[in-house]
């Protein structure tokens, strides 16, 4: 592993972050970077904060539709950490200013009561160890400019995280058919999107599966206590200052958010 490399790439993203502008992308400064050069990079990226302060609260999976699979030419999802400084409270206003080039998700996520440690992890595991699952938006966000991404860069960008939404009301996932829960996605009240559990990978709960047999590679196990974003239900949608975004899940209730102007 090239840990100048990695450095190198780490505060390239930073210098986004902290500048508030879109850089170039890391596969066009090194169109060999790997897959795995890009996980360490990401997990460079969480460290730092970590010693600043921040608290890792969990997971988000993403590349989980066979469409935005298609469009990266990849066969499988990504994953990204979730930071307690992404947390927007559900109806809550997020200012502009912390964002660059924000689109808007909805999903389901899952909370662990217990850990899940891979190589070996199925869906029911799945559904045995999480507490609940509840209604989400994910605010997802690139230090790439103009979305130009490839798996790489979204991978070592932490899989385009930027902040993310709970609501609803806790349900147990044996009381639902997650596959076929239903979704309907609104901006500025108007209807733009609807989904089903089975949009992510056929269903929630594969995802988190998934996402638990690829931590393993890394030596990484998902813990109790953790938040899981299992993976948008439909496409994401770009928001503007001023937007309002919420999506109304079947047995699980809403969640909203707008946007400073």
């Amino acid at each position: 592993m090239d840990i100048e490399k990695i450095t190198r790439f780490a505060d390239h993203l930073a210098a986004a972050s902290r500048e508030g502008v879109g850089v170039a992308p890391l596969t066009l400064l090194d169109p060999q970077i790997s897959e795995i050069e890009a996980y360490h990079v990401q997990l460079k990226t969480i460290e730092r904060k970590v010693k600043e302060g921040a608290r890792i609260t969990g997971k988000k999976i993403g590349l989980t539709s066979r469409a935005m699979q298609t469009l990266l030419g990849v066969e499988q999802p990504d994953y990204g950490h979730l930071l307690d400084d992404m947390i927007v409270e559900n109806n809550g206003e997020l200012p502009f200013e912390h964002v660059l080039q924000p689109k808007v998700e909805a999903e389901i996520a899952f909370l662990l009561k217990r850990d899940l440690e891979g190589p070996h992890v199925t869906i029911y595991d799945v559904l045995m160890a999480t507490e609940y699952v509840v209604p989400a938006l994910e605010i997802v966000d690139s230090r790439i400019a103009n979305w130009q991404i490839k798996l790489e860069d979204t991978i070592a960008d932490n899989a385009s995280s930027g902040f993310y939404v709970l609501g609803g009301h806790p349900v147990k996932p044996q009381d639902l058919d997650l596959p076929l829960v239903g979704m309907a996605f609104y901006k500025n009240q108007e209807l733009v999107n609807t989904g089903v559990g089975a949009a992510a990978l056929g269903n929630p709960a594969s995802c988190v599966a998934w996402l638990a047999n690829k931590l393993h590679e890394l030596g990484i196990t998902l813990k109790a206590g953790e938040i899981i974003l299992s993976g948008a239900l439909s496409a994401a949608v770009e928001a503007k200052p001023g937007d309002v975004f919420h999506t109304r899940i079947a047995g699980l209730g809403s969640v909203g958010v707008r946007f400073g102007k």
